[in-house]
C-alpha cells in the first residue's frame, strides 16, 4: 500500500471528514506526492480512481488533519536518557501528531543560533514528524533574539517561572524589551517565582522537607499562576506584542483572555490534556506521575478549563510532553521531577471526551490542528485543503474498548500518566507529507518530517 513514487496518487475514501468546523460523511481526499490534490463528498471522480496507485477504504472512520503539538520537550540534546528526536517523534506518529514545536530547555539550552542549528540537524536525521523550534530567552541574549530570522523559528519561549532547565528570566527591563522589540510570537511559562518561593518556605518551616506530592499545587498555587499571567497580559496589551500563555491550569487565569477565533487575537492561551483529565484529588493515587509545572489543581479548575475550551477562550490544546524516567519521578514534592509524557495519547484521550459528550470532534480538530497552525502562522499545515501538505490522521472512534498500559507506551521513558484509562478510540493511520508514517502499531522510521516554515509578519 505504500507509495515510493511521490508523483503517484493516493485516494482515501468512505471517510467521515472532520475539517474546518464540519463533519462530512462519505468523503474522500486525494493526495498527490506531498500535498493534497483535491477532496469532496460522495463518489470519487472516475478520473482520480483511474490515476490512483493506492486506494484506501476508510470504512467510515474519521479523517482529520494531522495534530500540531506546539509544546513538546523532546530532550535532545543533553537529556537523551529521557528521550530524543527519534524516540519521541515515534510516539508522536503513533498518536496522530504530524508536527511538533520543541522547547529550548535542553542541555545546552537553545538560546543561541548555533544551538538552534544543531537541533535542526538532529531533527532532520531522524524525526518522524515535521519540526519547528522555539528559541529561548535569557536575561542576556536579547541581541540574539533581535537578530534571529523567525521564518524558521516558531517564536521566543520565555520562562517567567522556574521549571526544568533553569531558564528563568527575571530582569524586568529585559522582559519589556522582548515584548516591545521581538517581531515574533512570545510564548510564556507564567508562574510567579516570589509566590512559589514563599509558599515553599512556609510549608518546609511547618512540615519539613519531606512533603507529599499533594503539596505541589499548594507550592505552585493559583496566585502564582494568576500573578504571572496577568503581568504578561498587561505588558502585551501595553506593547502590542503577540503573546501566548502556555499550559493554563487555573480557572482564575481565564478572565484574562477573550473568546473568539484565534486569527483575531494577539493574546492567546493554551491548555493541556492533563488539566482536562486529572485533578488534585488524584495525587494520592497517582503521585508524581501527574506532577508537572504548573501543577494540576482543583476539580473546579478542570471544569472552568473545559468550559473555556468549548467557548473559544482557550485557543489550543498541546501536551507539554516532557518525558522523565520513572526513577526520576520518585521522592517528595520538592525532589521528584516535574513533567510527564503525553504525546502518544493526547488525541485518543481528547477523542474519548468527545465520546463522553464533553466536547465535539470539531472542537478537538480546531484546538489541536487548525488553531495551532493559525496561531503560529505555519505554512500550509493544519487544514485539509488543496495544495496543503498531506498531514492526515485516520481515527477509529468506535473500536473495541482497550486499556492504556505502560507497556503500550512508546518513547524512551516507557510509561504514561494515562495508564489505567479505558478508551474507545485509537489512531488507525497517520500520514506525514502524503506517506504513511504509522499504521496499526507500526511506525515507519524512514519517514522523516520537514522543517516547518512560519510567517510572523
Amino acid at each position: 500500500m505504500e507509495t515510493t513514487d511521490t508523483s503517484q496518487l493516493l485516494v482515501i475514501h468512505n471517510a467521515l471528514l472532520v475539517n474546518e468546523g464540519q463533519s462530512l460523511p462519505d468523503s474522500w481526499v486525494a493526495v498527490e506526492g506531498e500535498t493534497i490534490h483535491s477532496l469532496g463528498q460522495g463518489p470519487v471522480p472516475e478520473q482520480l480512481l483511474h490515476r490512483a496507485s493506492d486506494i484506501i477504504d476508510a470504512e467510515g472512520k474519521i479523517l482529520m488533519p494531522g495534530v500540531i503539538d506546539e509544546h513538546v520537550h523532546f530532550r535532545d540534546p543533553g537529556l537523551t536518557h529521557k528521550g530524543d528526536m527519534a524516540t519521541e517523534s515515534a510516539a508522536a506518529a503513533a498518536g496522530g501528531v504530524t508536527s511538533v514545536i520543541d522547547m529550548p530547555n535542553t542541555n545546552p539550552p537553545t538560546v543561541t543560533l548555533e544551538a538552534l542549528d544543531d537541533k535542526k540537524r538532529r531533527a532532520a536525521s531522524c524525526c518522524t514528524a515535521n519540526y519547528g523550534f522555539f528559541i529561548g530567552a535569557t536575561n542576556s541574549n536579547i541581541d540574539t533574539l533581535l537578530s534571529a530570522d523567525y521564518s524558521d523559528i516558531a517564536g521566543v519561549k520565555l520562562f517567567l517561572g522556574s521549571s526544568t532547565g533553569n531558564m528563568l528570566v527575571d530582569t524586568p527591563s529585559t522582559i519589556e524589551r522582548i515584548f516591545r522589540e521581538v517581531n515574533a510570537l512570545i510564548a510564556v511559562h507564567a508562574e510567579d517565582e516570589a509566590t512559589i518561593a514563599a509558599n515553599r518556605k512556609a510549608l518546609v518551616e511547618r512540615y519539613g522537607r519531606d512533603l507529599p506530592i499533594a503539596a505541589h499545587p499548594v507550592i505552585r498555587d493559583h496566585d502564582a499562576c494568576f500573578l504571572a499571567s496577568s503581568r504578561a497580559v498587561k505588558l502585551a496589551r501595553e506593547t502590542g506584542a503577540r503573546l501566548h500563555v502556555m499550559h493554563i491550569s487555573t480557572g482564575d487565569e481565564l478572565r484574562l483572555f477573550s473568546p473568539g477565533p484565534v486569527a483575531d487575537k494577539r493574546i492567546t492561551c493554551e491548555t493541556c490534556p492533563q488539566y482536562l483529565i486529572f485533578t488534585d484529588e488524584m495525587y494520592p493515587a497517582l503521585g508524581a506521575r501527574i506532577k508537572c509545572n504548573p501543577a494540576i489543581k482543583r476539580p473546579t479548575d478542570r471544569e472552568d478549563i473545559l468550559f473555556a475550551v468549548n467557548h473559544d477562550v482557550i485557543d489550543t490544546i498541546a501536551t507539554d510532553h516532557a518525558p522523565h524516567l520513572l526513577s526520576e519521578k520518585e521522592g517528595s514534592a520538592l525532589t521528584a521531577v516535574s513533567g510527564m509524557p503525553g504525546i502518544q495519547y493526547s488525541l485518543p484521550v481528547m477523542m474519548d471526551m468527545v465520546r463522553e459528550g464533553l466536547m465535539t470532534v470539531e472542537t478537538v480538530v480546531n484546538k489541536m490542528c487548525h488553531a495551532p497552525a493559525t496561531l503560529l502562522r505555519i505554512d500550509r499545515r493544519g487544514f485539509i485543503r488543496p495544495g496543503y501538505f498531506a498531514d492526515l490522521v485516520l481515527f477509529d472512534n468506535n473500536c473495541e474498548p482497550y486499556d492504556i498500559t505502560d507497556a503500550s507506551a512508546m518513547g524512551r521513558c516507557g510509561w504514561t500518566p494515562y495508564a489505567g484509562l479505558q478508551l474507545g478510540g485509537k489512531v488507525d493511520m497517520t500520514f506525514l507529507n502524503g506517506r504513511p508514517v504509522y499504521r496499526h502499531g507500526i511506525v515507519f522510521a524512514d519517514r522523516i518530517g520537514m522543517p516547518l516554515r512560519f510567517n510572523h509578519d
